[in-house]
């Protein structure tokens, strides 16, 4: 894998992403509760305080639980949640070493179909169906990694030109577009609850007056 992501907006960061499977996997891990380039910039800054140019799965696994999550921790901080985090990533190493000998890679090599990897993927620690999704779509789409049928295992993630995640960046223009849906998403979600609370409001009010 040596391809050009431009997900954290940093060039080093951006660099290790598009050369390491597990910067990849561990970067859409991260993204969740923080900007996107705060999450895709994490696997950088921690193989910088490990002091090496790419992860290791089988090292990350190793590491004392409380070390680690002291070196997510540290300023500037990895996540907004350090700690949880730190767990949920050496988490994800840990099975990586169990069922692929600590070869990110192997998730998808050699895969024969998108519903066979975006079920791999949900397997990994960490990876709801979304995540699995919208990871599958960001192999898809720019890492070159395009089984049979994986933009209907993708889902709308998979769609071409969609700018609904992080698969459809690759600059900025694209990733202002995929900011603004995510905006347009998280508002129709809130008035959506609005309107839910409302009719609830409305129903129970009914109730009791029906009940004078």
């Amino acid at each position: 894998m040596d391809v050009t992501l431009h997900l954290a907006q940093d060039p080093a960061a951006d660099a290790l992403l598009g050369r390491s499977p597990l910067a990849a996997l561990t970067g859409m891990l991260l993204d969740q509760q923080v900007p996107m380039e705060w999450a895709f910039k994490g696997p950088r800054t921690i193989a910088d305080r490990l002091g090496a140019e790419d992860l290791d799965a089988h090292e990350i696994a190793a590491r004392d639980p409380e070390a680690f999550a002291a070196l997510l921790a540290g300023k500037p901080a990895v996540h907004r949640y350090p700690g949880s985090m730190a767990k949920r990533v050496q988490q994800l190493c840990q099975y990586l070493v169990e069922h692929y000998d600590g070869d990110a890679e192997a998730v998808w090599r050699g895969v024969g179909s998108g519903s066979e990897l975006l079920k791999r993927l949900e397997e990994l620690p960490g990876f709801g169906r979304q995540k699995a999704q919208i990871f599958l779509a960001l192999l898809g789409k720019q890492l070159g990694v395009a089984p049979a049928g994986w933009r209907e295992a993708a889902g709308a993630y998979g769609e071409p030109d969609s700018y609904r995640s992080v698969a459809d960046i690759t600059g900025p223009d694209s990733l202002t577009k995929v900011r603004a849906h995510k905006q347009e998403m998280k508002a129709a979600a809130k008035a959506a609850k609005a309107t839910k609370t409302a009719k609830t409001e409305k129903a129970e009010k009914a109730e009791k007056a029906a009940r004078k």
